[in-house]
C-alpha cells in the first residue's frame, strides 16, 4: 500500500511517524528491547505527546533474528497465529559496547548504534546484507482513520526479490505491488491462490512477515531501493533469515515454519481426470482407463472431479447414483487395475444438500455477527462455509471424508478455500481479517491429519489449490485454473517457481491447461512440461484430456513421457525426500543451483528438475526454445547432445524431444520399469553418467520404495580412464557413460566393487 506522494510528501490523508532514535534499552543475554521516539528529543518536554514504539529484537533460531514494532500495545488482538515449530525462544546472544548493542544468531548479526540516528543493520561475515533506516520502522494512519504498521528494508544495487508465493506476474518482484491476501483469480491476474509473506533475495537473505492477515508489499514500488511491507494493526513482526545461499534460507525458513511432509511415491506416476463439466458415468471412465491402457500409457491416479456429486449439493460427499450406481464396486474395480483414487472436494455445503440442514443446527458454519449462516449463490446455491476454528466441525466434516475413504479413495483434491468473507464470527473468536488467509491452513490441515492418521505417514497426500505460510507442510499443490495456450502454460511455470522459493516443496499444473481446449501442439508441449514436474495431472475444464483426442503423436508423447518418469521415479524420490528434509523443492529456479551465476538469477522459462537435470520446456508452435546452460559440458540425455556453457543455445526440437539436460558430473539413477512409478529401483538399475571429468566422485543413493528409507548405495569414482562403482545392494545394476547411446556396462555380481573402462 502506498502512502505517500513522490519522495517528499505524503497522500492526503496520511500522517506518517517514523523511528527517529534509540531513547532508551533493555536487555538481556538473548534478546533486546529498543524504545523509539518518532521526532528527535533534545529536551524533557519534548517527551511528551508524542508516540513512543516498542521494536523488540531475538532469535527465534539459528541465523534467523526477529523484529518486532508495536504501538500501541493494548490493542485486541484475535487468533489465529502462524505456527512456529521451529522457533527456540534462547537462540541468539546479546553484546553491548558502548553506544552498540549487537544481537547475533549464527553468522547473522544484528547491529543498533544508540547514539545514532535510527537504523537496524543486518550483517554476516563482515557484510551489510539490508538496513532499516530513516524510514524503515514506524506507523501510517490514513484518510479513513486506519492504522498501519510499515517496515522498510534496504535493496542493494543489482538486487533482485523473489518469492512471496504462487505468483504469475513476473518471476522477479522488483517494481511490484503485492497483496498477501487469497483470491480466485486463475493464473492470468496479480491475483494468487497461495499468499506466502515471505522473499529472499540474490544477496543472501530472505524476510518472513510474521502476519497472517493481509500484509501490503511496496518492492521497489513506492520508495524504489526499498522492500516495504505493512499491516493494519498495532504490531508488525517480522524475521531476517541468513543463507548466504538460496537454499540455506529455504533450509532455515521451513524448519522455522515446517517442512513439507514426504507423498507418497505412487503418486509421482500419471494423474487422469474426468475433467470438470464434462460429462462422464463409470462406462467413460472405464473407457478413458482402458484406452489409456490399449495405448500402453501407465496410469497411476485417476481423479473424479466435482461432478461425482449431485448439481447442487457441493459438497455433501454423497456419490451421483444416477451416474455412478455402485461407487463401492466402482472403486474395487480401479483397484484391481492397480489404481488409486482421488476425489474432489471443497470446504463449501450447499443449501440443498441434506449436509447444509445438519451443519446448522449443530453450529459448524461460519456465522455472522447476528448469528446467522453467512451464505452467497456464487459457486453453490445458498453454499455456507464449514468454520474449522471449531474442532467439533472439524471432526464432523473429516467424518463424512472417513466414508469415502473406506469405500477406496486414496487422496483428495482440496480446491477452494480463497473466498472467505470477513463479515464473519469464527467459532474460535478469529480476527476475520486475519482468518481470511489462514482459513485454508485450517482446511487443508484437517483433510491432510484426516489422511495421515487413516493411511499412515507417508501414504498422506493432498491436491491443494490454496496455502498460506506453513501449507508447505501438507503437499501437493496445484497451480489452479489456466488458459490452455502458451502463455498461459509460462506463466504457470512462473507460478511454481516463486511458489518454489516461498518453501513449497512440491507443485503441479493441469496438463493441456483448464479453460478452454489446447491445440494439439499445446497439448503435446504440456504433456512434456507435465510429466517433467513434480506431479503430474491431465485435467481441464468444458473438455476431456485424454490423449488421443489430440491426434496419434499425442499419444506417443504422451507414453514416451509417462514412461520415463517412472523410469527416472527412484530420482525424483530422492529429490522429494531432499525437499521432505531441507525444504529445498523437486522444481528449482535456476538461481536456487546456480546463485552465483548473475544469469541464472533471471530465468524463468526453466528450471532445475532435482539438482541434476535442466527442463526447458518449449513454448513455441515451431518447437524454437531458448534456454541457457551454466558452466560445464551438459547431456541431453533424450538425444545424447552435448551444450558446454556457461552460453544461451537456440534450438528446434519436434515432439519427442526438448532441452533435458543432465548436469555435468551427475550420476543418474533410472528403474528398470517403466510401467510403474513405485517399483524394485535397485534391481536393475541403470546408472548413467554425464561428462564425468577425472577425478570426479558421486554418491547416489536408491530410497526404499516404501519410502521409508534407503536400500542402496552407489559411489561412483572416475581416476584416468577407470570408473569404479562400489555399493551395497545385492541387485545387478548397469551403467551407461553418456546419453541414450552410450556404451554399457552391466554387472550382475550387484554388491561390492567393480572398475569398468571410460568411455565417453
Amino acid at each position: 500500500m502506498k502512502f505517500t506522494d513522490g519522495y517528499w510528501l505524503m497522500r492526503p490523508g496520511c500522517t506518517a511517524r517514523y523511528a527517529t532514535e534509540v531513547a532508551d534499552v533493555r536487555a538481556d543475554d538473548h534478546r533486546m528491547t529498543l524504545y523509539a521516539p518518532v521526532k528527535h528529543v533534545v529536551r524533557r518536554g519534548q517527551t511528551l505527546n508524542s508516540p513512543l514504539l516498542t521494536v523488540e529484537c531475538w532469535s527465534p533460531a539459528e541465523g534467523i533474528i526477529g523484529v518486532r514494532t508495536t504501538h500501541h500495545a493494548g490493542s485486541v488482538r484475535g487468533g489465529p497465529e502462524f505456527a512456529l515449530p521451529g522457533a527456540d525462544a534462547g537462540a541468539g546472544k546479546v553484546r553491548r559496547e558502548g553506544a552498540v548493542l549487537e544481537l547475533s544468531s549464527g553468522e547473522l548479526t544484528l547491529r543498533v548504534d544508540t547514539e545514532e540516528p535510527w537504523r537496524l543493520d543486518f550483517t554476516a561475515g563482515g557484510r551489510l546484507l539490508t538496513s532499516s533506516g530513516e524510514r524503515g520502522t514506524g506507523f501510517v494512519t490514513d484518510a479513513e482513520g486506519r492504522h498501519h504498521m510499515v517496515g522498510q528494508l534496504a535493496l542493494g544495487v543489482g538486487e533482485l526479490v523473489y518469492g512471496l508465493g504462487e505468483r504469475f506476474t513476473p518471476f522477479i518482484k522488483n517494481g511490484q505491488v503485492v497483496d498477501i491476501w487469497q483470491a480466485d483469480g486463475g493464473t492470468s491476474s496479480e491475483q494468487a491462490y497461495k499468499n506466502i509473506p515471505f522473499h529472499l533475495t540474490n544477496r543472501g537473505y530472505g524476510v518472513f512477515v510474521n502476519h497472517p492477515g493481509k500484509v501490503a508489499y511496496e518492492v521497489g514500488s513506492e520508495a524504489v531501493g526499498q522492500v516495504q511491507f505493512s499491516v493494519e494493526d498495532q504490531s508488525l513482526e517480522y524475521f531476517v533469515v541468513y543463507g548466504p545461499t538460496p537454499k540455506q534460507i529455504l533450509e532455515r525458513y521451513t524448519a522455522l515454519t515446517g517442512r513439507p511432509a514426504l507423498p507418497p511415491a505412487w503418486a509421482l506416476g500419471l494423474w487422469l481426470t474426468t475433467s470438470f463439466t464434462t460429462d462422464y458415468d463409470e462406462a467413460t471412465v472405464q473407457s478413458f482407463i482402458d484406452g489409456m491402457a490399449d495405448r500402453g500409457i501407465p496410469l497411476s491416479v485417476f481423479h473424479f472431479d466435482c461432478f461425482w456429486m449431485r448439481a447442487y449439493q457441493w459438497c455433501d460427499f454423497d456419490w451421483d447414483a444416477e451416474t455412478f450406481p455402485d461407487p463401492p464396486g466402482m472403486l474395487a474395480r480401479l483397484k484391481e487395475r492397480g489404481l488409486r483414487v482421488s476425489a474432489w472436494i471443497n470446504p463449501y455445503i450447499a443449501q440443498k444438500s441434506e449436509l447444509f440442514e445438519e451443519a446448522m443446527r449443530a453450529g459448524h458454519l461460519v456465522r455472522r455477527a447476528d448469528g446467522t449462516v453467512w451464505q452467497w449463490d456464487l459457486w453453490q446455491p445458498g453454499m455456507a462455509l464449514v468454520d474449522f476454528t471449531s474442532p467439533a466441525a472439524r471432526d464432523w466434516y473429516t467424518g463424512k471424508l472417513r466414508t469415502l475413504l473406506a469405500q477406496g479413495v486414496d487422496c483428495f483434491k482440496t480446491d477452494f478455500g480463497e473466498r472467505v468473507p470477513t463479515d464473519v464470527v469464527w467459532y474460535d473468536g478469529s480476527d476475520p481479517e486475519r482468518m481470511h488467509n489462514y482459513y485454508t491452513h485450517l482446511y487443508n490441515q484437517a483433510v491432510f491429519d484426516l489422511l495421515r492418521e487413516e493411511r499412515g505417514e507417508g501414504e498422506a497426500l493432498l491436491f491443494a489449490r490454496s496455502a498460506t505460510a506453513g501449507g508447505q507442510q501438507y503437499p501437493v499443490h496445484w497451480g489452479g485454473d489456466c488458459d490452455s495456450t502458451f502463455g498461459a502454460m509460462a506463466e504457470s511455470l512462473r507460478g511454481g517457481l516463486s511458489l518454489g522459493l516461498s518453501g513449497f516443496g512440491f507443485w503441479s499444473h493441469d496438463i493441456g491447461g483448464f479453460e478452454g481446449t489446447p491445440t494439439p501442439t499445446v497439448f503435446k508441449r504440456w504433456v512434456q512440461f507435465g510429466l517433467l514436474s513434480s506431479h503430474s495431472r491431465l485435467h481441464g475444464s468444458k473438455s476431456y484430456r485424454v490423449p488421443w483426442d489430440y491426434g496419434e503423436e499425442a499419444v506417443e508423447v504422451t507414453r514416451e513421457f509417462t514412461l520415463l518418469k517412472n523410469r527416472l521415479a527412484p530420482y525424483l524420490q530422492r529429490a522429494a525426500q531432499q525437499a521432505h528434509t531441507t525444504g529445498v523443492p523437486v522444481m528449482r529456479a535456476m538461481v536456487l543451483e546456480f546463485p552465483d551465476d548473475p544469469t541464472a538469477a533471471v530465468l524463468d522459462r526453466q528450471y532445475m528438475l532435482g539438482e541434476d537435470l535442466l527442463v526447458a520446456p518449449v513454448f513455441t508452435d515451431d518447437g524454437t526454445v531458448e534456454y541457457y546452460v551454466p558452466e560445464g559440458t551438459w547431456t541431453n540425455i533424450l538425444t545424447g547432445t552435448q551444450v558446454t556453457g556457461p552460453r544461451w543455445v537456440r534450438e528446434q526440437h519436434g515432439f519427442r524431444t526438448l532441452p533435458l539436460l543432465a548436469r555435468p558430473d551427475s550420476v543418474l539413477p533410472l528403474a528398470a520399469d517403466d510401467q510403474h512409478p513405485v517399483s524394485a529401483w535397485a534391481d536393475d538399475i541403470e546408472l548413467r553418467i554425464h561428462a564425468f571429468a577425472d577425478g570426479a566422485r558421486r554418491t547416489v543413493v536408491i530410497p526404499r520404495t516404501d519410502a521409508l528409507g534407503e536400500t542402496a548405495r552407489f559411489d561412483v569414482h572416475r581416476e584416468g580412464d577407470r570408473v569404479s562403482v562400489t555399493t551395497d545392494s545385492p541387485h545387478p545394476w548397469r551403467l551407461r557413460i553418456g546419453g541414450p547411446g552410450g556404451t554399457v556396462h552391466t554387472n550382475t555380481a550387484g554388491r561390492g566393487r567393480a572398475e569398468v573402462r571410460y568411455e565417453a
